[in-house]
């Protein structure tokens, strides 16, 4: 039996629990998540390696999930735009079922191994693509048919998986294995298993735009201001980075559509607004070496 769906018998009277000890026990599972994803993280990194020159030969991030698993590639998936000014054409998110399985289950949607198959081609995915396959399980057949779909296309997989020796990691041109063990309430693996798969794809997605000059220390500098709160944001960001004061950084960012990088540059360079983007253009978006320039 799959670790997932083994009952954790340290827990067997959980439903006696005071409710009290009941959510402390919750709680205090989720740390086995984190100790999981730490365990796993020069697998993580070796993803992050291996994906960055395909993305910045124009590759896009695709994620491939089914239930809780693929709904939270969905999520890594569309906050990369207001983090980090990410085209949305380039974070691609496959969930088994398709849009309506993100509010309501899809019976059987996981099981068609022909489906993930399709779904993957049918994205036009190539070898500049990195495929990030997540299956709690390992082995759920969409997740495969997606998986073996992408390597004869040629492009860069990654699998997560919270069993051990489990197909979708061993498959994949790199296996993240998150071991996370049995679920407090047997085989719920929205449980620490998902916790794990929320904190990977997070580091992951994060350590590449990282690596992409989106970031700079570590202010979020290329966010896109999408609301009245990132627009304040923005406004403290380029305070913190060039120590003007908020008239100043306003003044600038209203220049530059709220391009944090931008009024960056300008305002440490003292020069305008057509001259940053330019170095920022030449440094390929690195806001140190457009200072440095």
């Amino acid at each position: 039996m799959l670790k997932t769906e083994t009952p954790d018998q340290q827990h067997a009277e959980l439903d006696q629990y005071p409710t009290v000890e009941l959510v402390n026990t919750l709680v205090d599972d989720q740390i086995n998540a984190v100790n999981a994803v730490r365990a796993a993280a020069p697998r993580i990194a070796a993803a992050v390696t291996a994906a960055l020159p395909r993305i910045e030969a124009g590759g896009r991030l695709i994620y491939v999930g089914a239930g809780t698993s693929g709904r939270l590639g969905v999520l890594d998936s569309v906050e990369l735009y207001p983090t980090f000014s990410w085209p949305t054409e380039r974070a691609v998110a496959l969930l088994a079922g398709g849009a309506k399985a993100m509010f309501v289950a899809v019976e059987g949607a996981e099981d068609d191994i022909v489906q993930g198959d399709a779904d993957l081609r049918a994205a036009d995915v190539g070898p500049n693509d990195v495929v990030l396959l997540i299956a709690a399980s390992g082995g759920t057949p969409y997740v495969l048919g997606a998986l073996r779909a992408a390597r004869k296309l040629g492009a860069l997989t990654v699998g997560f998986a919270n069993n051990t020796d489990a197909p979708v990691a061993n498959e994949a041109e790199i296996g993240v294995t998150l071991d996370t063990g049995s679920e407090i309430i047997s085989g719920s693996t929205r449980l620490k298993a998902g916790t794990s798969q929320k904190i990977a794809l997070n580091t992951f997605s994060s350590a590449l735009m990282v690596r992409l000059n989106k970031v700079y220390g570590n202010l979020m500098v290329d966010l896109k201001p999408t609301n009245a709160k990132l627009i304040l944001r923005a406004v403290r960001l380029t305070m913190f980075a060039t120590g003007a004061d908020e008239a100043a950084a306003r003044a600038l960012l209203e220049q530059c559509d709220f391009h944090v990088k931008v009024a960056v540059v300008a305002l440490k360079r003292k020069t305008d607004v057509t001259q940053a983007r330019a170095l920022l253009e030449t440094a390929r978006g690195s806001v140190r070496r457009a200072l440095a320039a």
